[in-house]
């Protein structure tokens, strides 16, 4: 019996044993293959939870205009933070500067403390085992510079827990000028204006930093030795001339203002390369301010309207259907195709003028009849389209900006594209197709600049720390967009339009300089109904270049729904390619005419200086100064000039006596005061500039301190 109890306790032991082993076995082959086997996977996934690698901003490449004016860089900012149970930080130091960085903390970061109230704040922060106390977010680096020099923080990062995060924000010096041009990237899915375009150049390529987790989603630094560095974007340098871009976006912003315009769009080119100067596309925000809101200048294609016009002309020319002084029925501003009926803008009782004259003043009728006779015929229409297409109006121009939308021009015949029989006749005059303003004024541009056509664009080149390392080109067309002789005679229609007295801008020219150009308006959301045409707005445009005779600049405006103070392009865009011409040319010493070019001509009595008065040592030296001839007739301190034949001036005494009304006519007001007020008499004055042309009082009447009005004009 005792036997058999022995052998149960040993079969039982056994048993244990057995399993005992077994499960050290498998615990040693689990084991084996957890720190082995599957080593590498468990340990990285174990470092994951404490230390991750986290990319590093690169600094974004500056935005440039061609002198080197920043529209756009990236400015440093930091968030700055405080790690109070850094394992680095001696006792010692600790309570050392404890007192003097709370000091400082609540004095010149957060003013809302006490000194007193921030130590409490920091004891509690290090009591609870906190790794992460914000102190400033947004930083800006003169800011993180001075807090990094306060006690304790200026150790460093582990032995005085400071830590600054670097970030980068983009910047925009002038704020509002070219800002949908310039454009942003957000994201790896919004990428807008010149931002967007040219994003791989700019963003600069991105570095790492390890970092390491101290609380839930907390992470900081490790050390610099686990970081590497981001290397910085490359700059671009712009076409945009900064203060032809202020001039522009001044004038158009105005005209919005005054005209109560939805939106606005202006764009100045060079003629000769194609290089935008100034670019600017205005619109209203919700809360009433005016904002470059949309890229209406390449991103929005509309019914252009008259300006179109030009093209149709070309067209008739380049076929050799027309010549300027050809003549052509305006039926009084009305003419009926099949069932629908066009009118004039005007309305006028006139019939033949030439085709120079109907151009001139932007008749409907006149242009339409005469692309619907030389193009209506069956099979014809494809070559107004051919001719169309010929001149880049059916192409985006490639501008370097996301987002241009292509022109839409018919196919002839076309049912998919709805022609019918009044396409043509309306496509004539701008409708039933799309262009946006850029495209449009491609195409003005290379009319101006003797039909060579050249690819708009915005960017030189590419540069990294001052070094050129991609330049762009200009990029001609090869070939004309029309013979020379057509293009000629399209500039002189561009002419007629400013020139001529029945031109729609004729209002508005200057003896100061030449412009030509076209303006135009379209309607805007018209319905043509069995008795009624709805129009749910309109479109004000003028394209044109400046100066006529040698252009320098071309540019187009266009004014969207105006409101107030005229509907018509010569009333409401015509006025903005003006401001913008006058002040480009005020600027531009070039486009002035040189004025010794030629041999000083003979003066004409009539354009001579004639009883202009004064001091007579300044009249002396204006004469000198001018190069004007003079016989020198006076005597004493005052004199008059008299001219009496082609080129003889003289300079005579113009006689003061003490205690008598002077004689002032003819003197600036300077003079006309210092004599009058000397002889003791009181001056009252009508008029802001020029000579005397009357005074109240006879010169040579005693003084005796009555008052003289004197009228300057």
């Amino acid at each position: 019996m005792a036997f058999n109890i022995k052998n149960e306790v040993l079969y039982r032991v056994y048993a244990v044993l057995i399993l005992i082993v077994a499960a050290a076995v498998a615990i040693a082959v689990k084991t084996f293959q957890i720190s082995v086997v599957e080593g590498e996977k468990w340990r990285s996934k174990g470092e994951d939870l404490y230390l991750k690698e986290v990319p590093l901003e690169a600094e974004r490449g500056n935005i440039l205009t061609e002198d080197g004016s920043m529209l756009a860089t990236s400015m440093p900012f930091f968030d700055i933070s405080f790690d109070p149970n850094s394992n680095a930080i001696d006792t010692a130091d600790w309570n050392h500067n404890i007192d003097s960085l709370s000091y400082c903390l609540a004095t010149f970061v957060s003013p809302e403390y006490t000194p007193g109230g921030m130590k409490d704040f920091l004891l509690r922060q290090k009591a609870e085992g906190k790794r992460y106390v914000i102190i400033k977010k947004d930083a800006s680096l003169a800011e993180m510079e001075r807090i990094s020099q306060f006690p304790l923080f200026r150790l460093g990062q582990f032995k005085g827990g400071f830590i600054a995060i670097q970030k980068y924000k983009r910047e925009r010096p002038f704020r509002m000028l070219a800002n949908r041009t310039i454009g942003y990237v957000s994201g790896d899915s919004i990428s807008v204006g010149l931002e967007g375009y040219f994003d791989k150049e700019l963003k600069g390529d991105e570095g790492t930093q390890l970092m390491y987790r101290v609380g839930d989603g907390m992470w900081i630094p490790l050390d610099n030795l686990s970081k590497i560095e981001p290397k910085t974007g490359d700059d671009i340098i712009t076409t945009i001339d900064v203060n032809l871009q202020d001039i522009t976006e001044s004038a158009l912003a105005k005209a919005m203002v005054r005209h109560q315009a939805e939106s606005g769009t202006a764009i100045l080119m060079d003629v000769k390369t194609g290089a935008i100067r100034a670019i600017a596309n205005l619109g209203w925000t919700k809360q009433g301010q005016l904002w470059e809101t949309y890229n209406t200048a390449i991103g929005s294609a509309t019914e252009p309207g008259s300006t179109f016009k030009l093209a149709s002309l070309l067209a008739l020319l380049e076929d050799g259907y027309v010549d300027l002084h050809d003549s052509i029925d305006l039926e009084q501003g009305r003419t009926i195709y099949f069932d629908a009926e066009m009118q004039d803008a005007y309305t006028h009782t006139i019939n033949n003028v030439t085709v120079l004259q109907a151009f001139g003043m932007s008749s409907n009728v006149g242009v339409s009849r005469l692309v619907q006779k030389y193009y209506g015929e069956k099979n014809k229409a494809d070559q107004y389209v051919q001719r169309l297409h010929d001149f880049f109006l059916d192409q985006p121009t490639g501008i370097e900006i996301n987002g241009e939308v292509s022109p839409y021009i018919k196919t002839a015949y076309s049912a998919d594209d709805q022609w019918s029989g009044i396409t043509l006749p309306w496509m004539a005059i701008g409708y039933e197709l799309a262009i946006t303003p850029m495209q449009l004024l491609a195409f003005y541009n290379a009319v101006a600049n003797d039909g060579v056509y050249v690819k708009p664009y915005m960017v030189t080149e590419v540069q990294k720390y001052g070094e050129t390392i991609k330049r762009f080109p200009v990029t001609e067309v090869k070939g004309r967009i029309a013979s020379k002789k057509a293009i000629a005679k399209a500039q002189e229609l561009l002419r007629s339009v400013v020139d001529s007295t029945w031109g729609t801008g004729y209002a508005l020219r200057t003896d100061a300089y030449s412009f030509a150009g076209k303006t135009g308006t379209a309607q805007l959301g018209y319905q043509r109904l069995e008795s009624v045409t709805k129009v749910k707005g309109y479109q004000a445009s003028f394209a044109g270049y400046f100066p006529a005779e040698d252009p320098v600049y071309s540019c187009i405006v266009l004014i969207s729904k105006p409101k107030e103070a005229g509907i018509y392009g010569g009333q409401v865009a015509l006025p903005v390619f003006r401001e913008i011409a006058d002040k480009a040319i005020a600027t531009r010493v070039e486009l002035y005419p040189v004025e010794n070019a030629t041999p000083k001509p003979v003066l004409a009595a009539n354009v001579l200086p004639n009883y202009d008065a004064g001091y007579r040592p300044d009249l002396q030296k204006v004469l000198k100064t001018l190069g004007i001839d003079f016989y020198n007739r006076a005597e004493g301190d005052w004199a008059v000039l008299k001219a009496e034949s082609p080129d003889s001036l003289k300079m005579l005494k113009r006689p003061v006596e003490e205690n008598l009304v002077p004689n002032v006519m003819g003197m600036g007001l300077r003079d006309a005061l210092f004599l009058l007020e000397n002889s003791g008499v009181k001056v009252q004055v009508n008029g802001n500039y020029g000579k005397v042309q009357q005074q109240s009082v006879r010169p040579g009447t005693r003084a005796n301190g009555q008052t003289v009005w004197i009228r300057l004009g």
